[in-house]
């Protein structure tokens, strides 16, 4: 399967998207900025416009972008009950968000860090905020 992907890719225009865009390990938020103009820009497109090319960049950008960023601007360490009310908080959400997660009666007692998040919550609630599920466990 690998083989056959590797043949659609021509080599030709991947060099030239390379030369265009430059990618690099980030080191700079000058670098950065630029480099997720032009993921942004990508993932504008509609997918089934998008080339094979072009494909292999955006994930090559991607690798790029996230490893600067968990470098550059790593997630505060904190409670998973204190994380969960600084999400609530920053995506504008009220505790009765969260019942289709967490049943009603157990919302209260995790913010209030009585009790602890299930594994399959933590899941949940990762998927929900986007984020990775070990913030909550």
């Amino acid at each position: 399967m690998e083989a056959m992907s590797a043949t659609l890719l021509d080599e030709h225009k991947y060099q030239k998207l390379l030369t265009e865009t430059l990618p690099m390990v980030i080191r700079t938020e000058a670098e950065y900025e630029r480099l997720l103009k032009t993921a942004g820009e990508l993932m504008e497109k509609p997918e089934e416009e998008i080339t094979e090319e072009e494909g292999r960049l955006l994930e090559l950008l991607s690798v790029l972008i996230e490893t600067y960023e968990d470098r550059a601007h790593p997630l505060p360490k904190a409670k998973p009950h204190k994380m969960l009310s600084y999400l609530l908080e920053q995506h504008d959400m009220k505790p009765s968000d969260l019942w289709p997660i967490i049943p009603r009666s157990r919302v209260s007692e995790i913010l209030s860090g009585k009790r602890g998040i299930s594994k399959a919550q933590a899941k949940q609630l990762a998927e929900r905020f986007r984020v990775p599920v070990d913030l909550f466990l």
